[in-house]
């Protein structure tokens, strides 16, 4: 039995569903909201919280762990740190909204809008 475990597998092998999430993170961070299926959203709509809350201690350990998530994606980093915290700086959580859009038509899914506040 599989108990404790946490997660959505989302039909993907561990490597490509975290390069997946790594990407979505990315693309919600860099446009400020993407569009794609309710399963995905709820599993990355934690790990955008919790890069933005890193950003928002603002200082050199929490820079390094960000980039550590990132590490390929500098603009990305800096767009963080210096736009979307401040932002948020009264904010304890809740940085991310999920709405729901529809049924995609090929296979029903539901899709949904996931962006910033």
């Amino acid at each position: 039995m599989a108990h404790r475990i946490d997660g959505r597998k989302l039909s993907r092998k561990q490597g490509p569903r975290l390069a997946l999430y790594k990407n979505l993170c990315v693309s919600v961070l860099r446009y400020e909201r993407i569009q794609t299926t309710e399963a995905k959203a709820k599993e990355i709509q934690g790990r955008v919280e919790k890069m933005i809350t890193l950003a928002k201690r603002g200082d050199i350990s929490a820079r390094r762990a960000v980039i550590a998530e990132f590490p390929n994606e500098p603009l990305v980093v800096t767009k963080l740190f210096n736009e979307i915290a401040p932002k948020y700086a009264d904010r304890t959580s809740g940085f991310t909204r999920i709405t729901q859009l529809g049924q995609r038509y090929g296979d029903a899914a539901l899709i949904v809008q996931i962006e910033l506040v």
